[in-house]
């Protein structure tokens, strides 16, 4: 009978990390909020101790180390030269790659650079090796176009006109919807109610979606909003007198009697 072959497997030693600082301060962390939690202490007290957020602390506490090391490995520091990159970048582009890195340097040390000129190098090979990342483009939120669309333009400053004059240029249905939006403004401002249909008919035929739906909701209403666009009156003293009522009564429920509420109704101003 033939012998069976005997088969030895050698496990291979897990694939060491590198010891690099966000790796290392992760081990350490880890140790110091178990060292804490085995003590007794409380998330908050090791919060304070160690100056970190309490979901931090958690998480160090309730996540394996394996895991933790894992994500500190894929995770890729931003660096001091981020917010400098997109300024390195155009003017390697506009130089057609002759600056060199210590010119960068100076000019960006003035913007407040405090990094070494070996990033910089660094940033300009990979540039030449077609290897960069892409820098981000620095896109405004939507409140921000918001507040410089209903502005006036006398009252932009020239930065933020600069700034609104891009995003019109990147997005016709924000060029779309600020033209429509100015326009609405001064038929707000000037009381100019006899165009408000004009107006409705511009803005379902060219506006953005939600633009056609406002001016669908204006439409249902027509007369109402006409009057509001065009008289002088409006029923501003009647809800106030409504909310200072509500307000009376809010701050007397279930203390005192009808009679006292509607005293105090009469005779407060």
């Amino acid at each position: 009978m033939p012998l069976a072959a005997t088969v030895t497997i050698t496990e291979l030693p897990p694939a060491e990390l590198p010891r690099t600082q966000i790796i290392e301060r992760t081990r350490q962390r880890h140790a110091d909020v178990h060292r804490l939690v085995e003590a007794g202490w409380t998330i908050s007290a090791i919060a304070r101790r160690l100056h970190l957020d309490r979901k931090t602390v958690r998480r160090f506490r309730d996540t394996n180390l394996d895991i933790l090391l894992a994500s500190a490995r894929d995770r890729r520091p931003t660096g001091v030269l981020a917010p400098f990159k997109a300024y390195a970048t155009a003017r390697f582009t506009d130089t057609g790659g002759s600056i060199t890195a210590p010119q960068v340097l100076a000019e960006i040390r003035a913007q407040g650079y405090r990094g070494s000129v070996q990033a910089i190098r660094k940033h300009f090979a990979a540039l030449r090796d077609g290897t960069a990342e892409p820098v981000r483009a620095d896109i405004p939120s939507p409140r921000k176009i918001t507040s410089w669309i209903m502005c006036r333009r006398e009252d932009l400053s020239t930065k933020d006109d600069v700034r609104l004059l891009q995003v019109r240029l990147a997005c016709p249905d924000i060029t779309r919807a600020c033209d429509i939006a100015r326009t609405f403004h001064d038929r707000v401002t000037h009381r100019r109610g006899q165009l408000l249909m004009d107006w409705i008919r511009q803005a379902e035929q060219d506006a953005p979606a939600p633009v056609r739906g406002f001016a669908g909701f204006l439409r249902q209403d027509l007369d109402a909003v006409t009057a509001g666009l065009t008289l002088e009156w409006s029923s501003g003293v009647v809800e106030g007198n409504v909310n200072r009522v509500k307000t009376i009564k809010r701050s007397m429920y279930n203390r005192a009697s009808f009679r006292l509420l509607r005293i105090r109704i009469l005779t407060r101003p």
